[in-house]
């Protein structure tokens, strides 16, 4: 039966994938944001508002089956000089998000921070019960957000989930946001530009590509168990030197810079993904395939002049 589906932040990297992917499987998709994309999709309604307005975002949600909340006006790397302005505004409005669905037969599905959230564990790959200890204030707003939703759960016998995604790659990233270090440096070689590495790149991510990650969340709409929370990741974890080796297998000359490491980032993360592969069951795109996919991608998009 098709769904009618809200995607909060749509016009973002992963809310627009998102949106493409539940709009080719025939669902009822409403794409919400500032402002309306320069591009449309054929299958997706295209909302325009401010989500910190309590007015528009309670009439948005209404009657809507599923609501993906992607929205999040602070990045790890910034969260530490903005996080004010995150826990005054995206803390508050998604408790009032919770607020306006409690009552209504809909499933939130927040899309949490795998990367962040966890800080440095000694127990690798984490498991969803693992306690979190994060290290920047991104990962703390994502997890005051996640403690939020498990009270309304529990008070309001309601089924919200919180989808823990790690370090997403692919078409429609944008590194000058804050975040994608494999965009920054496929980006960067093609365009024959030093590769800027803060540490001396041995930290280590689970990264995982945009189209692993739509058909995760995918999966979580009709799910009936009693999970909460579902890391969205690879399992598999890749140094920074280790990226920047398989883009050279694409283009030899490409060059590095080394910046002494930030305190925003954990030294390793890599998630079990054994819980939502429980759910979906197929094969994940391997890093050396979504690499290889997204450089043609990119370069395919250099060519046409986008």
């Amino acid at each position: 039966m098709t769904k009618k589906i809200l995607v909060l932040g749509g016009n973002g990297f992963i809310g627009s994938n998102l949106c493409a992917y539940l709009a080719e499987r025939g669902e009822q998709v409403y794409s919400f944001d500032m402002t309306r994309p320069q591009r449309t999709k054929r299958g997706i309604t295209y909302l325009e508002g401010d989500f910190f307005d309590d007015y528009t975002l309670a009439q948005v949600v209404r009657d809507k089956d599923v609501i993906y909340h992607a929205i999040c006006t602070l990045n790890p790397g910034n969260s530490n000089e903005k996080y004010i302005m995150g826990y005054e505004r995206d803390f508050v409005q998604t408790v009032k998000l919770c607020s306006y669905i409690k009552d209504m037969n809909s499933r939130l599905i927040f899309l949490s921070s795998g990367g962040t959230v966890y800080g440095n564990q000694n127990t690798l790959p984490i498991r969803e019960t693992a306690v979190p200890v994060p290290i920047n204030h991104y990962g703390n707003l994502k997890l005051c957000i996640e403690n939020t939703i498990r009270t309304f759960n529990f008070q309001m016998k309601k089924s919200m989930l919180v989808a823990r995604i790690s370090n997403p790659y692919g078409p429609g990233q944008d590194y000058q946001k804050g975040v994608g270090f494999i965009d920054a440096a496929i980006k960067r070689a093609i365009r024959g530009e030093v590769v800027q590495i803060w540490g001396d790149g041995s930290v280590i991510r689970d990264y995982i590509y945009i189209t692993d990650v739509c058909r995760m969340l995918y999966a979580l709409i009709d799910y009936q168990g009693e999970d909460e929370v579902f890391n969205l990741s690879s399992n598999t974890g890749t140094s920074q030197n280790g990226v920047i080796d398989a883009i050279r297998e694409l283009e030899p000359g490409v060059e590095t810079t080394y910046f002494p490491a930030r305190n925003v980032d954990a030294r390793k993360i890599i998630l079990d993904n054994a819980r939502i592969l429980a759910l979906t069951g197929e094969k994940l795109v391997t890093l050396e395939e979504g690499i290889g996919n997204y450089y043609r991608y990119i370069r395919s998009s250099m060519e046409e002049g986008e």
